[in-house]
């Protein structure tokens, strides 16, 4: 059942425009459809937790400038519930500016943060393993973070050491956290493959909303006061002139550094669930993209492939597209906007795309 105390945080306020022509900083990935599904990376994120969160108690932390697209994209959310943070200060402001508004309505709220552009395959076994850290954190003072098991040597994410010595006594499926280790050069990260104490850093955070907001007034006291402070103005008229004044004030930290790092009672939950946080074309291939026999990812009814191996296709206007003799590209039309780019490349498509 869906408890009223559950509340969800989707992180949406990152820029990223690494899916150019799909994505740019007036129009990141998290509200496009990059899948091909008729559903953006923000719409999948919110459908995923419908079986664990009400309506009403989702929220949205994006910047000042995508909140008519958020509301567009989710018409359902409560205004009040799009918190618009007026300049970028990482993760651990977003979530103390979550955490206090949520705290004057629920004290004992319990809390899920997720970002707003990652994908999930097993839409299923993630709903039990969130209802499962829900239930490890709901009265405990802990923090439970979800600890992907990697599959590759993969340089892109941050890691998380687990102590497997044995489990917590309350729930099996939970371990201690040992360490939190930044992204690896690819010998470290496969180092970490073989030791199966590593798993991929999710950014998946459950907790109580009274756990959070007291580590964060022990370890970054001056952003507690930040919060704190707003207390009179939420929900307010004059809530939003508020926080555009004292926001910026706030210190540009993650939630790792804020507050995982130094805090006690932290714990990972090692889950597979086919979880990817879609950095890259080629990562969009590998985690969710089916391929033909020549190893051809297209999205798109209307392409047609000849001699092509190993490339990736995206082009969902209606518009014919005819691709012959390549291999290794990638290929995204949108808006009368067109990469053919070879995948070695990709990271240079930010390059390309400002000339």
């Amino acid at each position: 059942m869906i408890s009223s105390k559950n509340h969800l945080v989707i992180m949406a306020g990152g820029v990223g425009s690494r899916f150019w022509p799909m994505s740019t900083p007036d129009f990141p990935k998290q509200f496009i459809d990059i899948l091909g599904c008729g559903k953006t990376l923000i719409q999948l994120t919110a459908e995923r937790f419908k079986e664990i969160c009400l309506p009403e108690n989702m929220w949205v932390v994006t910047s000042v400038k995508y909140k008519e697209v958020v509301k567009e994209q989710l018409p359902w959310l409560d205004e009040h519930h799009i918190l618009c943070e007026p300049c970028r200060r990482n993760t651990a402001p977003c979530i103390a500016y979550a955490s206090w508004k949520i705290k004057q309505i629920n004290p004992n709220a319990n809390m899920i943060v997720t970002p707003s552009d990652h994908i999930v395959m097993n839409v299923q076994e993630f709903q039990r393993v969130i209802q499962s850290a829900l239930k490890f954190t709901n009265g405990l003072d802990s923090i439970v973070t979800l600890g992907m098991k990697p599959t590759r040597p993969e340089t892109g994410y941050g890691y998380i050491e687990a102590d497997l010595s044995y489990p917590s006594p309350v729930n099996k499926e939970v371990y201690r956290v040992f360490s939190f280790k930044e992204k690896p050069d690819l010998k470290t990260a496969e180092r970490y493959l073989k030791n199966k104490s590593y798993f991929w850093n999710s950014g998946i955070f459950i907790w109580n909303v009274h756990t959070v907001v007291n580590a964060l007034r022990v370890y970054q006291p001056a952003m507690a006061e930040v919060f704190e402070s707003l207390t009179p103005y939420y929900f307010k008229e004059n809530e939003q002139e508020k926080v555009n004044e004292l926001f910026p004030t706030c210190e540009n930290i993650s939630i790792d550094y804020a507050v995982m790092e130094n805090a006690d009672e932290i714990f990972v939950l090692p889950a597979d669930f086919g979880w990817s946080d879609l950095g890259t074309w080629k990562s969009l291939r590998e985690n969710v993209g089916s391929t033909d026999i020549w190893g051809n990812m297209i999205l798109g009814k209307n392409v047609n492939m000849f001699e092509s191996k190993n490339c990736i296709v995206h082009a969902l206007d209606e518009r014919k597209v005819i691709i012959q003799g390549l291999e290794d590209y990638i290929v995204v039309e949108k808006d009368h906007q067109l990469l053919i780019c070879k995948i070695s490349d990709e990271q240079r498509i930010k390059e390309f795309s400002a000339e």
